[in-house]
């Protein structure tokens, strides 16, 4: 079987993370932290270092400046061996770069600039050219950039349609109140969707499980992937639901790209031809082993103890 070509797309910044940080530092000043660590960062980059640490083929869908910042991404790129023929710089406006603050129970709050490349990233940013050549294609993630909205993204997911990609999307929490029924059309040409329970019960105005997947269905979209944290993940097609459990032994120290590494883990196990029941159970133990890290570092190249993992 010739292994698939990933087409990730979205933020590529620089992710600086200090724990365990609590809000005493507003009170103290100063505040000494365990770890204080600099690691790349954003959506579309965890999901191409997990698929890359896995051995897969891809390409990354982004821009970043002429700084420092962007230095590190491509030369982290360059390592993983991630193709950058679509990364664009720009030298008026710096790399995104967030400062993450991680409490005591591994939760994280972000810091982050509205003028970098992270809320910079355009759809003149993607070219029909980034679209030849692959097989799947992720949009990592809907709400993080401004400049695309529905009918930006319909038109993305459209083309990739056109070009032959399986189109998947993951999510962040919404912006600016948009509902499901406004972002209706660009969810109709998703093949998976990934968001995670918060995300997607702000989104449909749902909170059962089963009412969020079917709000996603009605619009479309073929394969709804809601991730629950230490619960596992809810998996809804028209014809099949199941909870997939998490790994119940991961020691969480940090959730920073858990979400990215779960959908990373999940594109890479149905890209090999897992059942679906399999790339659900493949993604919840990579996710575990992020967890166990500092930074969004994905699940490593221990692809045999993400298996042990997983049971399979």
């Amino acid at each position: 079987m010739s292994q698939p070509k990933y087409i990730v797309i979205g933020a590529a910044i620089l992710d600086i993370l200090a724990r365990p940080v609590d809000a005493s530092i507003f009170e103290t000043g100063s505040l000494p932290a365990g770890t204080i660590t600099m690691h790349t960062g954003g959506d579309a980059m965890n999901e191409a270092r997990v698929l890359a640490d896995l051995g897969a083929d891809v390409s990354l869908v982004s821009k970043v400046g002429t700084d420092p910042a962007g230095d590190l991404v491509l030369s982290a790129c360059k390592d993983l061996h991630v193709d950058t023929t679509y990364i664009r710089r720009n030298a008026a406006i710096p790399t995104g770069t967030n400062i993450v603050l991680v409490d005591q129970k591994g939760e994280r709050s972000f810091i982050t600039c509205p003028d970098s490349t992270l809320r910079k990233f355009f759809p003149k940013d993607v070219p029909d050219a980034a679209l030849k050549g692959g097989d799947i294609l992720s949009f990592a993630s809907i709400f993080v950039s401004p400049h695309f909205g529905n009918r930006e993204l319909a038109d993305l997911f459209s083309r990739a349609r056109e070009a032959g990609l399986t189109v998947c999307a993951d999510m962040t929490k919404r912006k600016k109140g948009e509902t499901i029924q406004d972002m209706r059309e660009c969810l109709s040409y998703l093949d998976y969707v990934f968001p995670n329970y918060e995300e997607a019960a702000l989104l449909t105005g749902e909170k059962d499980f089963d009412r969020i997947g079917d709000a996603f269905l009605s619009c479309g979209t073929g394969h709804v992937v809601i991730k629950a944290g230490a619960k596992g993940c809810y998996v809804c097609t028209e014809g099949l639901r199941f909870w997939s459990p998490a790994y119940e032994q991961a020691r969480c120290i940090d959730t920073t790209g858990a979400g990215d590494t779960f959908t990373g883990c999940f594109l890479y196990a149905l890209g090999q031809g897992f059942s679906l029941e399999n790339c659900a159970r493949f993604a919840n133990a990579g996710a575990s082993l992020c967890i166990e890290q500092t930074g969004a570092v994905g699940a490593g190249t221990n692809i045999q103890k993400i298996i042990k993992r997983a049971g399979l």
